[in-house]
């Protein structure tokens, strides 16, 4: 059994305010395809407020408010992904964590006990942030960070972010006509690390360089990161299922 972490962004997530219905059936039919090809997955799930703001539309503009919306959608979107998953035979549970808890390495061993166990009885575990006390999702980030760490001290081989960006480019591809995919990046500069952050819709709290940001987290404990579409999921069923590197960016050490 190969070891993988899957997270999935508000922007893939979501569409005119609520959630994408059929891009989450999508998402667990691949994971449930994952599954049968002998992988271990642990998905890393944004949308609670966007689940929240369907029944509730507070001004998103406020933190309380956002913790409150977090509130309401985390029960709302772990609903709707037993309901998914409950078409392949398969459990989900919920998992909050929040980003003090890799601070601590007691903590730490409780949660990688309980994620073990979880996979153990082929239970799919959904991780979020625990947005209604910890606020650095809501802020900065978009669980991009914590999809990396949850990679790490949970002994994952690889990290895949299913985003709306589809690939690392060598410049802005919404700008650039010219602009190239990088199949593979070994090395991630200071620049790129520091870089303006752009999130791409009005749920989204990350970009590129929070994506950046976790890939060289990851590439400096010797693990991997694969970014693909979160739209269209051919491409991380090549890489994952097929082998193949059709799309998407692969980050690795040499």
């Amino acid at each position: 059994m190969q070891r993988i972490v899957i997270k999935v962004g508000s922007h893939v997530l979501t569409q005119d305010g609520t959630i994408a219905k059929i891009r989450m059936l999508a998402l667990v039919q691949l994971i449930a395809e994952l599954k049968a090809h002998k992988y271990e997955v642990i998905l890393v799930s944004s949308g609670a407020v966007a689940a929240g703001y369907t029944l509730l539309p507070l001004d998103r503009g406020s933190v309380a408010n956002k913790q409150a919306l977090a509130a309401i959608g985390q029960p709302l979107l772990l609903k709707m992904y037993q309901e998914k998953f409950a078409k392949f035979g398969l459990l989900c549970s919920q998992v909050l964590l929040s980003a003090d808890v890799f601070d601590a390495g007691e903590h730490i061993k409780h949660a990688k006990v309980a994620i073990d166990t979880l996979l153990e009885n082929n239970v799919v575990p959904i991780i979020n942030e625990n947005d209604t006390v910890s606020v650095e999702e809501l802020v900065f980030g978009d669980n991009d960070r914590l999809s990396a760490h949850v990679a790490h001290h949970f002994d994952a081989k690889m990290l895949v972010i299913l985003s709306d960006i589809d690939a690392f480019y060598d410049k802005d591809p919404n700008k650039y006509d010219d602009a190239k995919r990088r199949d593979i990046v070994t090395q991630i500069t200071k620049d790129e690390l520091e870089a303006t952050h752009t999130p791409n819709n009005e749920f989204a709290t990350g970009g590129i360089v929070t994506k950046l940001q976790s890939a060289d987290f990851l590439m400096k404990h010797k693990k991997e990161m694969f970014l693909a579409s979160g739209f269209h999921l051919d491409d991380v069923k090549a890489f994952l299922v097929d082998g193949k590197h059709v799309g998407g960016t692969l980050f690795k050490t040499n």
